[in-house]
């Protein structure tokens, strides 16, 4: 193992960072070729740039003006939809955040702010696990509670609202009626 301060603390003995090479400044190779799919964000573009692109299709897409112009906008209003979709969905009961992220997803396909937004989410679920991990059981269960209990107040009002719906079985239907305020 090598003693240069530095070299990535994540490289292999090939000099790779997880199976691509290390691109910082006057590290390995440090081409455009070979850190396709990395991007720079340090341009003024918006969008992706086709040398940015990891999958060919889309880079022959982006490589024509029209065919981007068409791409650009259909990404842009389904990862739009699907995003406010999800927003709509967070205070209801069901898979909000889940499909939030999903849109941005989709919108980080194309638009290099998504991508940053969508690398910053990711850093807080990582740094929010690495820290529920540390904890002691006790504390990670009544995390766990504290989630259920919110889930199950956020049905609740659902169903104290607009009542239980009719796709629930007669047996579940007869149980959550005898909740209070709960029709």
């Amino acid at each position: 193992m090598s003693t240069d301060q530095h070299e990535h603390p994540d490289a292999g003995p090939d000099g790779r960072v997880d199976g691509r090479p290390d691109v910082r400044p006057g590290r390995g190779s440090d081409t455009r070729q070979d850190r396709r799919g990395d991007v720079d964000y340090g341009d003024r573009n918006v969008t992706l740039d086709a040398d940015e692109d990891r999958w060919a299709w889309r880079a022959k897409l982006r490589r024509n003006k029209a065919t981007h112009l068409a791409y650009r906008i259909a990404v842009g209003v389904v990862g739009g939809i699907v995003t406010i979709g999800g927003l709509i969905m967070v205070p209801a009961p069901g898979p909000g955040w889940l499909v939030v992220f999903a849109g941005i997803a989709i919108l980080a396909s194309e638009f290099e702010f998504a991508q940053r937004l969508l690398a910053f989410g990711k850093r807080q679920l990582e740094r929010w696990n690495r820290w529920l991990m540390a904890q002691p059981v006790w504390v990670r269960g009544l995390v766990g509670l504290a989630t259920l209990a919110f889930v199950w107040l956020l049905f609740w009002g659902y169903f104290a609202w607009q009542g239980v719906p009719q796709f629930v079985p007669d047996w579940a239907a007869q149980w959550l009626q005898r909740l209070p305020g709960v029709d």
